[in-house]
């Protein structure tokens, strides 16, 4: 069987199952002393194009992936570990901006490692801490379902051949953790995340998208897309958050506009299409 078939979370399922990985079902890896850790990489043709993002904003980005693993556990970031691999044809110039731009989230970097390598690829650490990790586990019938801001802006982006600057909801995700019953990140995109919500969690999610705050330019199969990197969490209380669904007894994700059944597509890890290349 190849990767293909199998896809993300089939192997994720095969490495719990042979006891080759465990605690991995949610968004960062959670150690003693309310230490939290996350890594993702980013790969050149695969998660971008340079020709439709700067480096400087590259550098944000492959920062900001990992902080908004951090912002779902409720962690106050503590430093990066940057490990960078490029073709030696690199302009220094370059390298220097990307890092530049990673400094823009005034995380520090504090490591890492470098290589040579026939593309771009950039794989990023992040550590934190947390006093309270909601995870993905905990949603329950009659919770209500909140996003942290507007969604949609990375599938408009890509439609006009860019890419938009991840937000950082590390204070939202810190307010929302000390209550929040599960949470997670919205990067995979809404349908796709939502379920794995309702799979950790045991119950189903209600999502009427006609709610669902979007961002200019966006339209509702853009929800669909992924990298808004916006908090999706599961609650009693919304608070100040925008509500757009609930949970209720049962299993899965139902999506809805205006009161009609909805699909909506999703990022699949090991498919054949990828984001930088469909």
């Amino acid at each position: 069987m190849r990767l293909s078939e199998l896809g993300e979370l089939g192997l994720l399922a095969e490495l719990e199952r042979r006891g080759l990985a465990e605690g991995i079902e949610h968004d960062a890896a959670q150690l003693e002393g309310g230490v939290v850790l996350t890594q993702d990489a980013l790969i050149e043709g695969v998660h971008f194009r340079l020709d439709w993002i700067s480096w400087r904003d590259l550098g944000w980005r492959a920062a900001a992936v990992n902080l908004s693993d951090l912002a779902a556990s409720g962690a106050d970031p503590q430093a990066l570990i940057v490990s960078l691999a490029a073709p030696g044809a690199t302009r220094v110039e370059d390298v220097l901006e990307l890092y530049e731009g990673i400094a823009e989230t005034r995380v520090a970097v504090v490591g890492g490692d470098t290589s040579e390598a026939d593309r771009l690829v950039l794989s990023v650490t992040a550590i934190g801490r947390s006093e309270r990790v909601p995870g993905r586990a905990g949603a329950r019938a009659g919770d209500q379902l909140v996003v942290t801001g507007q969604l949609g802006a990375a599938g408009a982006a890509f439609r006009r051949q860019a890419f938009v600057r991840p937000p950082l909801r590390v204070a939202e995700g810190k307010e929302l953790a000390a209550r929040a019953h599960a949470m997670i990140d919205l990067s995979d995109g809404l349908a796709v995340d939502g379920a794995h919500l309702a799979r950790r969690s045991g119950c189903r999610l209600v999502v009427e998208l006609e709610r669902v705050p979007l961002a200019a330019g966006a339209e509702v199969d853009d929800l669909g897309f992924g990298e808004d990197y916006e908090l999706l969490a599961a609650l009693e209380e919304p608070g100040p958050f925008a509500v757009i669904g609930r949970c209720e007894e049962g299993e899965g994700i139902l999506l809805t506009f205006n009161g009609e059944p909805h699909e909506l597509s999703g990022w699949q890890h090991f498919a054949e299409r990828n984001r930088a290349t469909s």
